[in-house]
């Protein structure tokens, strides 16, 4: 039997690597997938594809969504819910990826990093609103004023 996930997306290639893209149409406010992984604990750990779940923990995720890429004007998001355990400890949080807008078939999926002004870097999205860098909106700011100290 095939997984919610798998019939709504598959992975394909794109100019920078790999990308996660529409099997169907899929509407606006559709949960289109969990995004599964491995939780760490280490609040040093870092890749390029980690999802931050606060404190010490990220998450390290699989296919497909571990080659979901950024644009600065997305078509989708990533919902991270808190959950508990069966005996209301707290839990890794949980991620899914609902869509922001339409997503018509044949359409990549993207997300918006949102990264902090320290970890920037050159965006190459193509969105006509493009930031320039691959960083949170009200980061950019303080990444562009950093920059302008170091120019001088």
């Amino acid at each position: 039997m095939t997984s919610v996930v798998e019939s709504l997306v598959r992975v394909g290639k794109v100019p920078f690597g790999k990308g996660v893209f529409a099997r169907h149409d899929i509407p606006k406010g559709t949960v289109i997938g969990q995004v599964k992984g491995r939780v760490i604990d280490d609040p040093d750990y870092a890749t390029s594809y980690c999802i931050d779940l606060g404190g010490s923990l990220s998450l390290e995720p699989r296919a497909p969504f571990r080659f979901l890429n950024h644009c600065c004007t997305p078509n989708s998001t990533l919902c991270i819910s808190e959950v508990t355990y069966e005996d209301g400890s707290p839990a890794p949080s949980e991620i899914t990826i609902e869509a922001l807008m339409d997503i018509p078939k044949g359409a990549e999926l993207t997300i918006d990093y949102q990264w902090a002004a320290h970890g920037a870097i050159k965006c190459l999205c193509g969105s006509p609103k493009c930031r320039g860098w691959v960083v949170a909106e009200e980061e950019l700011p303080k990444l562009l004023k950093s920059m302008k100290r170091k120019a001088k």
